[in-house]
């Protein structure tokens, strides 16, 4: 089986990058990021601090996650209900950041992860999968960008959606959730020693797409 490990910052584009680059290559797109912002999502609705591990831990019997491929992309049930869209609110991709620093939820979702890579040829994006979840991926790669880069794109990205976002704050949450995900205990966003570094803060959407897939097929 062939994997591939996308890691890096928030806002760098791993999501929607992977997402095209699986359904181009024929691969399983997943999103680990995703099944936590579903366990962010879970505890918030249950008023819980997503800091918080005693509580968090205590709600993690109560979650059944489900990745299903649904028309060409992915979607992410909790306990039965489709929550693809709720768990992309700001709120609880703040909330995500919080749960993964829980060792109990990372080993209640690494079995899961790991079986996937094991049975189809695999595209992973996350903070530590070729660093933890798939030490032995066969490409990974580190995306990154610019801090402000990558704010400017997700200010752009809410402007199209119909809000009204404040650049700094935009550039604050990004700088925030780098801090929190490069520092907290549990595996930490870092570069793996054999991962590839791409930057795309000069390049636009198209040039780093067709430098990720080079990248991916020069070396499966």
């Amino acid at each position: 089986m062939i994997s591939v490990a996308i890691d890096g910052p928030s806002g760098a584009g791993k999501s929607t990058m992977a997402k095209r680059l699986a359904a181009e290559l024929g691969y399983l797109y997943v999103d680990t990021g995703a099944m936590y912002r579903a366990i962010g999502l879970y505890a918030l609705r249950h008023g819980v601090d997503p800091k918080d591990r005693p509580g968090v831990e205590a709600l993690l019997p109560e979650i059944q996650l489900d990745v299903r491929l649904e028309e060409g992309s992915q979607h992410i049930y909790l306990n039965g209900e489709d929550v693809s869209a709720a768990i992309r609110a700001e709120e609880v991709g703040m909330a995500a950041s919080g749960v993964a620093a829980n060792p109990a939820v990372r080993a209640f979702l690494l079995d899961t992860q790991r079986e996937l890579a094991r049975s189809r040829d695999v595209l992973m994006d996350g903070r530590d999968i070729g660093t933890v979840v798939l030490p032995d991926a066969t490409v990974k790669i580190f995306l990154t960008a610019s801090a402000e880069a990558r704010a400017e794109r997700r200010y752009k990205e809410l402007l199209e959606k119909g809000e009204k976002p404040d650049y700094n704050t935009v550039l604050a949450d990004i700088v925030r959730r780098d801090e929190q995900d490069s520092n907290r205990a549990t595996a930490p966003l870092r570069q793996a020693p054999d991962a590839i570094l791409i930057d795309t803060s000069n390049i636009d959407a198209e040039q780093s797409f067709l430098l990720l897939k080079q990248t991916i097929l020069s070396r499966v």
